[in-house]
């Protein structure tokens, strides 16, 4: 049987959200049903919602940062249980039997992963996502948090559920640590979980971001250095100066002067996605054989890892607690850079 539960959908691009009875499905073997405490509101639920990014399916409910409790399992779900406090982050199936999902790198399966709202899964469902009381998740797709973070800390770290993992995957990929040198550009909401992920690891860790509007919260979240790229001379300035600069704007920018930054063998890693096309100069990357890189988010195992990796060092996003009502007012303050630093939901609000 179906379970009906409170919602918020949107109608088309252009409508507001609307509050909606949701029905989630009867548990399948392998599911697990979340009630669900905590929705983070991603830049991406917005470019989705407005159609920047293509076709969606609607009605929609987005949301892709969730944390909640665990209320019912299947027949042979083993790794959860009832009462475990868990996260849903951008995925929730995948084929499991290709390359990438034998790697744990599920983001890229080749059967197309499914997304955690406005996707067709492999049933023929569009799946709706966070923004509502409850989710069915397979349970492979579902991660603990650790026991290290109290009630008090679940509303900062739900954003870790895809902020977390998105910009600590390209930290891992290049081995960032102690001596590294790490610049992060923008300071938003992936901006400053990047910030404070790399500065857990040891990296000296400099923020460009536009003004020095945010150098009092980038230096509190443990960077070393902050520099407003509006004084042109920060880029001559710092010429070589970074082995790995994280690129989290969501808008078009000057790739090439920030490639310009980077040391000998440095990598510029994007994980912004603007609408346009980002272009970079060849020579950027031939000299000093420099490179450029991206990624999206990680894969469940490594989900895991740094959801651990940051309670272990008590890392957390900094929020905004906002009611069901706000939803609408608070993308355009996300568009319009007025979060400090992410807007998460309180679904008992709804």
């Amino acid at each position: 049987m179906t379970v009906t539960v409170p919602a918020l959908a949107a109608a088309s691009a252009d409508a507001p959200f609307e509050r909606v009875q949701l029905e989630r499905r009867d548990l399948r073997p392998d599911d697990v049903r979340i009630d669900i405490r905590w929705a983070g509101i991603c830049h991406s639920d917005i470019h989705t919602k407005r159609e920047e990014w293509g076709t969606a399916h609607f009605p929609l409910t987005p949301g892709h940062e969730i944390l909640g409790t665990v209320v019912e399992v299947g027949d042979q779900v083993t790794t959860h249980q009832v009462g475990d406090v868990v996260g849903v982050g951008c995925f929730v199936d995948s084929c499991m039997e290709c390359a990438p999902c034998k790697d744990g790198e599920e983001q890229y399966c080749l059967k197309g992963g499914i997304g955690t709202y406005g996707v067709e899964d492999y049933y023929g469902e569009v799946t709706q996502g966070g923004y509502s009381g409850q989710v069915v998740v397979r349970d492979h797709f579902v991660v603990k948090i650790p026991d290290s973070y109290t009630e008090a800390d679940y509303a900062a770290v739900t954003p870790l559920l895809c902020a977390g993992i998105t910009t600590y995957h390209p930290l891992k990929e290049h081995n960032v640590g102690p001596g590294t040198r790490v610049g992060v550009v923008g300071l938003g909401g992936l901006g400053h979980v990047a910030v404070k992920l790399a500065a857990a690891m040891g990296a000296e860790v400099s923020v460009f971001s536009r003004t020095d509007a945010k150098k009092e919260d980038g230096l509190s979240f443990g960077a070393k250095h902050y520099y407003a790229t509006e004084d042109g001379s920060v880029f001559s300035d710092l010429a070589g100066s970074f082995d790995v600069i994280v690129n989290t704007v969501g808008a078009n920018i000057g790739l090439d002067a920030y490639m310009g930054l980077l040391d000998r063998g440095g990598v510029l890693h994007d994980v912004g996605a603007p609408e346009e096309n980002l272009s970079v100069s060849a020579f950027s990357l031939l000299v000093n054989r420099r490179s450029l890189a991206g990624s999206m988010i990680g894969g469940l195992p490594e989900t895991q890892e740094m959801i651990d990796f940051a309670a272990e060092h008590g890392v957390t996003a900094t929020v905004e607690v906002i009611s069901a009502d706000q939803v609408d007012e608070y993308y355009d303050k996300v568009v319009h850079g007025q979060v400090r630093y992410r807007a998460v939901i309180d679904t008992e609000t709804l």
